[in-house]
């Protein structure tokens, strides 16, 4: 299974020059392939293969005098970003085929200088781990990182990234093996909302932290100050950084909450049913500022993966099952209710139900039925997992934010 683990990094003034040249470079042979392969396509030709455009844009595009500067950078970051093109035209064709799950994948798109997140991918012949604890780049140089804990093996692949707010972040894939926990007794069916961010099928609450709404007081008086800035001044350029970083503030606390929650249900259940959202629908209506705050998106996600990791079963309930309208004790469906109804009494057996607690409680039947008919993921009396799903590196997995104490060289051993 693939983690992936990010770090902090602090690169001097000459390392962010060498890398702000290797985030531009690898930003125009992205954009030199896409053109070349969009004209074709305008063009009636055939698709233009990798090998063709390796040559043209990279190696034969270093001797000419407009693209000279392409050879002060690594070569494998300027290959990388040419794979990186290809896996994103696959994506693209395996979702109009049918072929990829979940939402449409559009076509690939230019890169601006102006993106607020700029990256480039690095496999292990551009890349090394030193024994004092620093991490070696081709063509940038020695990085100081600070290493939060420590790797659980080689990494296969390194990508070096810059947000918003100028932060450095290396971000290392690491295969690794199954984490299997011990088992346990307790299955949960959780129900997100927005009064409680999740309520559990044996009645625990957890409350919505709602870390947005926490901080708009100081995102408005920010937002206000940045209005005022003349566009194109420095100054207008400080306010953007100011806005920029209390977001990755809020974005960063929103996360390590994540992590925790989604942590601590996985350790204490053996099952975990969650009611499968349109996120994206309810992003359009008036609650989507309370719904983006939340998270559930990024948080079902880490519960997916976890649950793969510590060989747990997971089970998404179809977001058509009609959760709230049916009595948990009785099955008798009682009709569609209004938001603002959270008690109601079952017409059949008369039984007094909290609205997201009986919610809850029918996520977890209904995800044990899934898995009785055998449409989930579970374990094999070897305790193997059963049709056990791939599950790709997450890009938001928790990491350093600050100085810290640096473990020694042995800890980081490998």
């Amino acid at each position: 299974m693939q983690l992936r683990y990010n770090y902090r990094a602090y690169p001097d003034a000459s390392q962010r020059r060498a890398l702000a040249s290797a985030f531009g470079c690898a930003r125009v042979v992205w954009n030199d392939c896409l053109r070349d392969r969009k004209e074709a396509h305008a063009a009636g030709l055939p698709y233009v293969k990798s090998a063709d455009l390796s040559r043209l844009r990279i190696t034969q595009a270093k001797r000419t005098e407009e693209r000279a500067w392409l050879a002060d950078v690594s070569a494998v970051v300027l290959q990388q970003s040419l794979r990186d093109l290809d896996t994103a035209y696959k994506n693209f064709f395996d979702s109009i085929k049918g072929k990829r799950r979940g939402r449409k994948v559009g076509p690939p798109r230019y890169k601006s200088k102006k993106d607020t997140r700029q990256s480039i991918r690095l496999n292990t012949n551009a890349f090394s781990l030193q024994d004092n604890g620093t991490v070696y780049v081709a063509k940038v140089g020695t990085l100081e990182v600070e290493w939060s804990r420590r790797l659980p093996a080689a990494p296969t692949s390194l990508t070096v990234v810059k947000d918003s707010c100028g932060r450095y972040f290396l971000s290392f894939v690491v295969d690794t093996e199954l984490d299997v926990l011990p088992e346990v007794e307790a299955e949960s069916g959780i129900d997100l909302g927005l009064s409680a961010f999740a309520v559990l099928s044996d009645g625990r609450k957890i409350d919505s932290p709602r870390f947005l709404r926490r901080a708009e007081k100081k995102l408005k008086r920010l937002q206000r100050e940045l209005s005022r800035k003349a566009k194109g001044s420095k100054n207008r350029a400080k306010a953007r950084f100011k806005v920029a970083r209390q977001h990755a503030r809020v974005a960063d606390r929103r996360r390590d909450w994540h992590h925790k929650a989604s942590t601590q249900i996985i350790r204490d259940n053996q099952a975990v049913y969650v009611e499968d959202l349109a996120v994206s629908g309810l992003g359009r209506t008036r609650l989507a500022k309370s719904v983006y705050d939340a998270g559930w998106s990024a948080f079902v996600g880490m519960l997916e993966y976890k649950a793969a990791l510590h060989c747990r079963t997971f089970v998404k309930v179809d977001r058509d099952f009609p959760s709230s309208q049916v009595c948990s004790a009785c099955g008798f469906r009682d009709g569609p209710k209004p938001l603002h109804v959270r008690e109601w009494t079952c017409g059949g057996c008369g039984t007094v139900h909290d609205r997201d607690h009986n919610a809850a409680r029918n996520v977890l039947f209904e995800g044990r039925r899934i898995v009785a008919a055998g449409r989930a993921e579970t374990l094999n009396a070897c305790g193997a997992p059963v049709r056990r799903a791939h599950v790709p590196a997450q890009r938001g997995e928790a990491g350093s934010s600050g100085r810290g104490r640096r473990p020694s060289p042995e800890s980081l051993a490998l």
